[in-house]
């Protein structure tokens, strides 16, 4: 058996105990009404999650198979990133003026055009494709959090059963990806490279129908045109340090989680005598990969039960900084690279629940999903530029270490800002209590 295989095995355990550990010491929620919600939310999330879990193992593969060179398929992944960096914000206030739920619709009908050009082996139609699923995926990663934070308040639930839902929601996401990827090859090894993503569209249409039909819509500030609410988004992000925080946390790690997705292949990848590389079992890997950021969303829990997420935060990024640096510590060294990417995805499994966790708390309602879209340009910017270049393997994970360092002191800042306004508010209501009026 070999290494990658008996890591998901070891992985499936730890993730299993841990699930069942977490059922048992945290006490269940008893609110019909919040359950109902949470499903409601979940549902659409997840279907719109398999919709691009679905196309994503067999993207590269189709454009080969349609003979693209390799310079036309980096040209055609850099229009992606390109894409949502560029237009990505502007989506974002459609969804603050116009509504989230719309803007959900708009992510379900962007990716099926986006699924419909992959019919066509012509460079020009694949370009338009990638330019808006860069849109569709702006919208996956800010509309869907922004309804449901709104949502979430708006019906009156306890700020703390919504990080339940983003725990959740991560649990869910990782077993979609894996059930997502076994159903795509098995519709690509009958039907062919373009098979995924017709299935992605029939995903998304029935995504759009339960939203449609289940959805109540929720909005920002609907009075302020288009460019009031980026400049308020703007505004926001320079004058509150917190936001900025955030904003500079979800850049640097995303980032740094996008370049780990394209490079983990040839870290991984042992070179042959005869100076080529070897082969890896892709499936398995990425399985263990879910599995791992499954038991980061166990370990979520767990944290938030003991500490705030601004405090255990920190030793997140700091770890997840360490663990890519195994490609360089340990360059050719299988077992400890791999070892050290799944402590990666350990880390990402904490840091999904936990970044939506501290937007709901501190990014304003009123432009939250635009403001969520403008952390995403940077996002997509770290990592245009690093596709751009012709980058050793080293550079590259140390480029993401980097990084992720400075995620890890952006949030000691948001920490720091936190504690030092409770401090501030205790010495207030002490002051009030204990002096006579």
């Amino acid at each position: 058996m070999n290494i990658f295989l008996l890591g998901f095995w070891i992985l499936c355990v730890v993730c299993a105990v841990l699930f069942l550990y977490t059922r048992s010491t945290l006490s269940p929620v008893n609110n019909a009404s919040f359950s109902n919600f949470q499903r409601s939310y979940l549902v659409v999330y997840l279907l719109a999650m398999a919709g691009d879990w679905l196309q994503g193992p067999h993207v590269y593969a189709l454009y080969e198979n349609y003979g693209m060179t390799p310079h036309q398929i980096d040209r055609l992944f850099v229009a992606g990133f390109g894409s949502s960096m560029m237009f990505g914000t502007i989506v974002g206030s459609f969804a603050d003026k116009y509504g989230r739920k719309t803007n959900c619709i708009l992510y379900g009908v962007l990716y099926g055009l986006a699924c419909i050009t992959k019919h066509f082996n012509n460079f020009w139609i694949l370009m338009l494709g990638r330019l808006l699923g860069g849109i569709a995926t702006s919208i996956l990663y800010s509309a869907f959090e922004s309804w449901l934070v709104c949502e979430h308040n708006k019906r009156g639930f306890e700020s703390e059963l919504l990080s339940n839902i983003f725990s959740n929601a991560v649990l869910g996401n990782s077993l979609v990806a894996i059930f997502a990827g076994l159903v795509a090859q098995y519709f690509a090894d009958i039907f062919g490279f373009v098979a995924p993503f017709d299935l992605s569209m029939g995903v998304l249409t029935i995504m759009v129908i339960i939203t449609l039909m289940t959805w109540p819509d929720n909005y920002g500030d609907k009075s302020s045109n288009i460019r009031e609410s980026f400049h308020k988004a703007i505004s926001t992000i320079k004058t509150d340090q917190k936001v900025l925080c955030l904003g500079l946390i979800q850049a640097m790690f995303e980032g740094s989680m996008y370049i780990f997705v394209l490079e983990w292949t040839p870290a991984l990848t042992p070179m042959t005598e005869d100076g080529h590389r070897g082969a890896i079992p892709h499936g398995h890997i990425f399985a263990a990969f879910m599995v791992a950021i499954m038991i980061g969303s166990s370990m979520f829990k767990l944290l938030s039960k003991f500490t705030s997420v601004e405090s255990f935060m920190r030793v997140v990024l700091f770890i997840s900084s360490l663990a890519l640096l195994t490609p360089i510590l340990f360059h050719g060294n299988q077992t400890v690279i791999f070892i050290g990417f799944i402590v990666f995805e350990t880390c990402v499994g904490i840091f999904w629940p936990s970044i939506g966790t501290l937007r709901g708390k501190y990014v304003p309602e009123e432009t939250r999903a635009t403001i969520m879209n403008c952390f995403r340009v940077p996002l997509n910017l770290i990592v245009v530029v690093i596709l751009l270049q012709d980058l050793t393997i080293n550079v590259v994970f140390g480029c993401c270490t980097t990084f992720l360092l400075a995620a890890a002191l952006s949030q000691h800042w948001l920490y720091r800002l936190v504690h030092f306004i409770l401090i501030i508010i205790l010495l207030y209501c002490g002051l009030n209590y204990f002096l006579p009026n």
